[in-house]
């Protein structure tokens, strides 16, 4: 498999999902995107490289050298993102950390897994198909289920307002901590911690 290699360039790839563009920032879709903005300002990195279809910031983490990506491809081809850093950092799938929203968390909540489906999520499902299935863990960042009369498209790309905009930045924050925790402690730990 073309990830069996270890490179000395990074250690970890934290991949945040999201839509890039000004009309998708607050949406439910990026919370991904909103968990990075939170670690660029906990960390003090800016993710502002071209590199990889995505902006990047390379850091360290509890002494592991990470790269830092947000996608531009749109969400459906996230793996191609993904998939290209991997292949050049020769980082294996467990080495891979993907934040992206969940419809079926309650807005706020985190939940952590070391592997598993995409549940749905079609930029987790192109993750899978294009970067060696679905062994790499992933922080997922609650948006609320789907009201009944709201369409799935139009309930993701839907704004977050007022409360709901005050816990969405919160839990983004305590993702961003999480990121930190899986690549420092292990999943299991960060499962511990923030699985609540």
């Amino acid at each position: 498999m073309f990830f069996s290699k270890k490179n000395s360039g990074v250690d970890w790839i934290v991949v945040f999902l999201g839509n890039p563009g000004p009309k998708y920032e607050m949406t439910r879709h990026n919370a991904g995107f909103l968990t990075a903005d939170a670690f660029e300002k906990a960390h003090a990195v800016r993710l502002d490289r071209s590199k990889f279809h995505a902006l990047t910031a390379t850091c360290d983490i509890g002494g592991a050298r990470a790269l830092l990506m947000k996608p531009q491809t749109f969400m459906n081809l996230s793996g191609d993102a993904a998939g290209e850093a991997m292949r050049f950092y020769k980082v294996p799938p467990d080495h891979l950390l993907v934040v992206s929203d969940d419809v079926h968390l309650r807005l706020g909540r985190l939940r952590i897994r070391p592997s598993g489906s995409a549940g749905g999520h079609n930029g987790l499902r192109d993750i899978i198909a294009k970067c060696g299935g679905e062994g790499f863990p992933r922080i997922r960042v609650g948006v609320g289920q789907v009201p009944p009369d709201w369409d799935m498209v139009d309930w993701v790309l839907s704004v977050f307002h007022d409360q709901d905009a005050e816990t969405i930045l919160s839990s983004a924050s305590l993702a961003a901590q999480a990121v930190e925790s899986v690549i420092t402690d292990g999943v299991d730990r960060a499962m511990n911690k923030f699985n609540r």
